[in-house]
């Protein structure tokens, strides 16, 4: 006795393929669209276009010393200071430095590394 085989469901190999022509599809679109909308924007500047040095040589940087500002106190009991109130913030000028010489730290400062910490144990 010979039992016939189930034929299989159309809809289990048609619905993937259409799902996956319709994915592949919409790439081909998206690809499309992309290519017009490049095709639309300018294209690279010409070299006459490029900025140029001035005529007086490439612009050197400036290393200064500035004075440090005293931070405003508020003895009489008054509110604090808001920052965009604080001087240094573009409301209050700063001063160049007599000493140009730059500041090193001193080897008897205190910094984190060494402490003296135990650390992490």
């Amino acid at each position: 006795m010979t039992t016939p085989m189930a034929s299989p469901d159309p809809s289990t190999s048609v619905v993937p393929f259409v799902v996956g022509l319709v994915i592949a599809l919409a790439l081909i679109w998206a690809v499309w669209m992309g290519i017009r909308f490049r095709r639309r924007e300018p294209g690279p500047p010409d070299p006459a276009d490029q900025p140029k040095l001035p005529r007086t040589g490439p612009v050197e940087e400036v290393r200064e010393m500035r004075e440090p500002d005293e931070m405003p106190h508020t003895d009489d009991g008054g509110s604090r200071l808001p920052p965009h109130e604080l001087p240094g913030f573009g409301n209050a000028g700063s001063k160049r430095s007599t000493d140009q010489r730059p500041r090193h730290w001193s080897r008897d400062g205190g910094d984190a590394a060494g402490s003296g910490g135990p650390g992490r144990t």
